[in-house]
């Protein structure tokens, strides 16, 4: 199978010598991500296209590769093609009905040819005989050249035929790797997972930097959607995830800051700590989900005062985007079930917080606050490569995993429901409940406890984060399955 990849508009415009970087990039970037799925696979970089061909055949492993696909900035669609010689006019017509032939059954439909190279005749006369065949050998409504049901493409490049069978939409955007790094304040929350996917889709590696307020159960949930964004967005680069213990910042916050001004100057507490973990990454950008307004800490003036704590660069890539716009770009991006269910823990809660903050009013307030207890929250952070989570989460406590499942014990498949659809898990004479990952700390309580149940994904990292948190809450009753691991 070969997919031809074309690459986003704003590739092409670039100078020839970037433009040849970003299509190297995006090349590199596709090689990592599709031999993971299938290490046959060749990429190959021209100057208007990428080539990806695979010898597979099989319809879960070609899906695999077109959801990869689509889920690789740089993209702006690929063609999912079938390559042919050259042939006569009545073998490219009889080729193209094989494919066709059941696509335009019952709909109206157009042929349309791009051709480049030098033939003796033109893209209008081929056009006309494939149409005049399949409109005369094939069950269709008829040709419609103006608003068809199906479009029949079909691109000859010198001597080779294309018979386009599937055009994908892709990410968009520019390969990753081809901007600098950054470094996302995370909270797992709609916006913030929303800002990270946008700088990830325009080509910036994308670290994570998580400020714990307190309670496993945020930072297990955190870790887990960057995890997902990183997987499926970004995983051709290795990128950190950061905690960084905040209990006792906001503890002295809360001790000795008026409650106008705490939310004002906790950000500003973040930002001083995310600039001095960016320093010692080598990162010169911070990244936040904040928007106009969307909250009180989140005005103008506000803002204002907030990023003058740090000499840093501070992007918002949602400052002026509507909440249901973020809420609906979580959707597409698969993080709207995480950050709805998104256990919360509210650092500092004012009565009446101020929506326009002066600088001088907070310096005077920070005068109070003890900056060695922020010091030995940037000391205490922790950084792991964010491909290790699974592995941290099953050191952490142990949880006992099993390949085999006895008849007594029960399997929660905690996967989204749409992947539960694609590939439904059955395990004979053992019973599977089916319950999603964002669902499972509600509804785990309500089950008999006096059962056995292990916990399924397909890679095992959501299965370890969920079990891990449920052992934290008291539950022992917990297990992963992993089939063949």
């Amino acid at each position: 199978m070969k997919f031809i990849v074309k690459l986003f508009p704003e590739i092409t415009i670039k100078s020839k010598p970037v433009r040849k970087r970003f299509i190297q990039r995006l090349q590199s970037n596709l090689q990592i991500i599709l031999r993971r799925i299938d290490e046959k696979t060749q990429v190959s970089g021209q100057w208007d296209k990428v080539v990806v061909e695979t010898g597979s055949d099989e319809p879960e492993q070609l899906q695999r590769i077109v959801e990869a696909l689509q889920s690789t900035p740089g993209i702006t669609h690929f063609l999912e093609v079938k390559e042919y010689p050259l042939g006569s006019f009545h073998e490219v017509y009889e080729l193209t009905r094989d494919v066709y032939a059941d696509k335009i059954a019952g709909k109206t439909f157009v042929v349309r040819v791009k051709r480049a190279g030098k033939h003796d005749f033109k893209s209008g006369d081929l056009e006309r005989y494939v149409g005049g065949g399949l409109l005369q050998h094939c069950e269709s409504a008829g040709v419609d050249l103006h608003h068809p049901e199906i479009t029949v493409q079909l691109e000859v490049r010198d001597q080779k035929l294309y018979i386009i069978e599937n055009r994908y939409p892709g990410l968009g955007g520019f390969p990753l790797g081809s901007q600098e790094g950054v470094l996302s304040l995370i909270s797992g929350g709609f916006d913030s997972t929303v800002s990270s996917y946008m700088t990830l889709k325009r080509g910036c590696k994308t670290h994570y930097c998580f400020f714990n307020l307190g309670g496993a159960a945020h930072e297990t949930g955190v870790k887990q959607v960057s995890h997902y964004i990183w997987e499926r967005f970004g995983s051709s680069h290795r990128v950190k995830f950061i905690t960084v213990p905040f209990e006792d910042v906001v503890s002295e916050i809360l001790s000795s800051v008026h409650h106008s001004q705490m939310g004002v100057v906790l950000k500003r507490m973040m930002l001083r700590a995310a600039t001095r973990v960016a320093e010692r990454m080598g990162i010169t950008a911070l990244i936040t989900g904040e928007s106009i307004a969307q909250v009180s800490s989140q005005t103008l003036p506000n803002l204002s005062v907030i990023d003058s704590a740090t000499d840093m660069l501070v992007l918002r890539p949602l400052i002026t985007s509507d909440k249901q716009d973020i809420i609906d770009t979580s959707r597409v991006i698969g993080t709207h079930d995480f950050a709805k269910s998104m256990p919360e823990y509210c650092g500092v809660i004012s009565d009446r917080p101020t929506t326009h903050a002066r600088i001088e009013r907070i310096k005077e307030e920070e005068e109070n606050f003890d900056f060695a207890v922020l010091d030995r929250a940037i000391e205490s952070s922790r950084m792991m490569r964010i491909d290790q989570i699974a592995e941290e989460a099953e050191s952490q406590v142990e949880v006992e995993t099993e390949q085999e499942v006895r008849s007594d014990e029960v399997i929660i498949d905690i996967r989204h429901p749409d992947e539960e659809e694609l590939s439904p898990l059955e395990v004979e004479d053992v019973e599977v409940l089916k319950m999603p990952f964002y669902s499972l700390a509600s509804k785990y309580p309500e089950l008999d406890q006096q059962k056995e149940y292990l916990l399924y994904c397909p890679k095992g990292v959501m299965s370890q984060l969920h079990a891990l948190y449920l052992k934290e809450q008291g539950f022992n009753n917990i297990k992963v399955y992993r089939p063949g691991s």
